[in-house]
């Protein structure tokens, strides 16, 4: 058996073809009138509006959108935790400072004042907010 010689198990089922001449005239089985009696036709899907309304994601993969850090300043951590007391991203969640929703990436920064010695591990923090937890007596965990 030759390349040339292969032939389908079933045979091809052709597109019916309308308004190309042979028995049906006039509109030929299209109705009168309107978009699905014109030539290349195409009917939106009716949930096209709700998907029109949802925001671009912009960007090359949404980096943008991507795992941006929830932040949580010095001052609250002054008043949400006593001394002593080891500071996570997960104590954060559950304590209602951080949402689950961003993964759980924490930043600290240094707005506010920090007089307690706290342990602070798994959160990221801002240089300002370094100063102020090792000059309180804590420390930084990464």
């Amino acid at each position: 058996m030759q390349l040339h010689e292969l032939q389908r198990a079933t045979k091809q089922k052709r597109e019916k073809r309308v308004g190309r001449g042979g028995k049906r005239g006039k509109t030929s089985g299209r109705g009168t009138k309107g978009q699905k009696a014109r030539a290349g036709h195409r009917i939106r899907p009716a949930i096209r509006e709700e998907l029109k309304k949802l925001p671009k994601l912009r960007g090359y993969r949404m980096k943008s959108i991507a795992a941006k850090p929830a932040a949580v300043n010095v001052g609250t951590l002054n008043q949400f935790f006593s001394a002593g007391e080891t500071v996570t991203p997960s104590i954060l969640a559950e304590r209602g400072l951080v949402r689950r929703a961003r993964g759980l990436a924490v930043k600290i920064l240094g707005d506010g004042a920090l007089e307690k010695k706290l342990t602070i591990s798994g959160c990221t923090a801002s240089a300002s907010a370094r100063a102020k937890i090792e000059a309180s007596g804590g420390t930084i965990a990464p």
